[in-house]
């Protein structure tokens, strides 16, 4: 799972998309929240990420903590840290793998000190 999430944030950090399919299934459910509507597929799930992030360039420190993990479902808690503008969160993310480690459905549960009780 370790090696899953250092892959997540490789590929946060690397131009381009190409690394997603190594990491989520070409039918990946990705929610942004657990509100939020899916975005479903490996095309429309690099479209969110290029839109989303700065840039492979973006200044961030990245840590995080495996803090369940049951047969094919973990959980891990999640501080970034972006330094320009200065943006915090702490996210907890539900992570479902497939069979081959590649994950399947992911769910972002994020947080900010502007928004600690998750209302905007």
């Amino acid at each position: 799972m370790e090696r899953w999430v250092a892959g997540y944030e490789k590929a946060w950090r690397t131009p381009g998309t190409d690394m997603l399919a190594e990491l989520f299934t070409p039918d990946v459910v990705y929610l942004v929240s657990p509100w939020a509507e899916p975005v479903v597929g490996l095309d429309a799930l690099s479209s969110l990420w290029e839109a989303e992030r700065d840039g492979p360039d973006g200044s961030f420190s990245f840590d995080a903590q495996v803090l369940a993990l049951d047969m094919e479902t973990a959980v891990v808690r999640v501080d970034v840290d972006y330094h320009h503008p200065l943006r915090s969160w702490r996210d907890l993310w539900v992570v479902v793998f497939a069979l081959g480690g590649r994950c399947a459905r992911f769910e972002e549960w994020p947080f900010s000190p502007t928004t600690p009780d998750g209302h905007a």
